[in-house]
């Protein structure tokens, strides 16, 4: 299939999963900051751009974190690491739900990696997958029943929003589209900031 046709192909998956959200230039200056053109990073690398889209079509390597609006796609410069790690990409599904005890969990997992959209982690890996879910939830708790008297409640709530601070980019206004809302960063990070102060 030649490659427009695969470009083609990988940009109607894309905007199957995240619905279809123009690209505003400040959105294009993120996106180029944050992240790498698939066929630079090929070129990089000395692999087939082609052979990369069909992987990705076939759910064995994530979508691009974003499409530019110039039709780039747009992908972690570590967009490879996983496969390495787990010793190929046909042993990468294998391995990622592994790092879940529950098989099904693990599953929900690797179809939300395959989707692209993690893009609310600078580094995407099953341990900080984990961790920002546990820090989400536990600052969520938190806010549900503040104790903003307790200088070790606030210190502990500081902690695990810095924490969570450090994991996260800051996001654009195409993801608050495509996510239908705030994202973690306004309502795990932002919000309780602005609500509960450090003292």
């Amino acid at each position: 299939m030649p490659e427009t046709a695969l470009k083609q192909r990988l940009a109607e998956r894309f905007r199957e999963v995240n619905g279809d959200h123009p690209m505003t230039p400040a959105d294009d200056a993120y996106v180029s900051a944050q992240f790498v053109v698939l066929e630079e990073l090929c070129t990089a690398l000395g692999r087939d751009a082609d052979a990369v889209r069909r992987l990705m079509l076939e759910r064995r390597l994530p979508l691009p974190g974003y499409l530019r609006s110039d039709g780039a796609e747009m992908v972690p410069a570590d967009l490879f690491a996983l496969a390495g790690e787990a010793g190929g990409v046909d042993r990468l599904e294998t391995w990622f739900v592994a790092h879940w005890s529950d098989p099904a969990t693990g599953k929900e997992e690797w179809d939300a990696y395959l989707s692209g959209q993690y893009v609310c982690l600078r580094s995407v890996t099953p341990a900080t997958i984990r961790r920002k879910g546990r820090l989400t939830t536990a600052i969520g708790e938190a806010m549900d029943e503040p104790d903003p008297g307790s200088p070790q409640w606030l210190r502990r709530l500081h902690d695990m929003i810095d924490e969570l601070d450090a994991l996260e980019p800051e996001f654009t206004a195409y993801d608050r589209l495509r996510f239908d809302g705030p994202v973690s960063r306004d309502t795990c990070v932002a919000g309780p900031r602005a609500r509960f102060p450090r003292a």
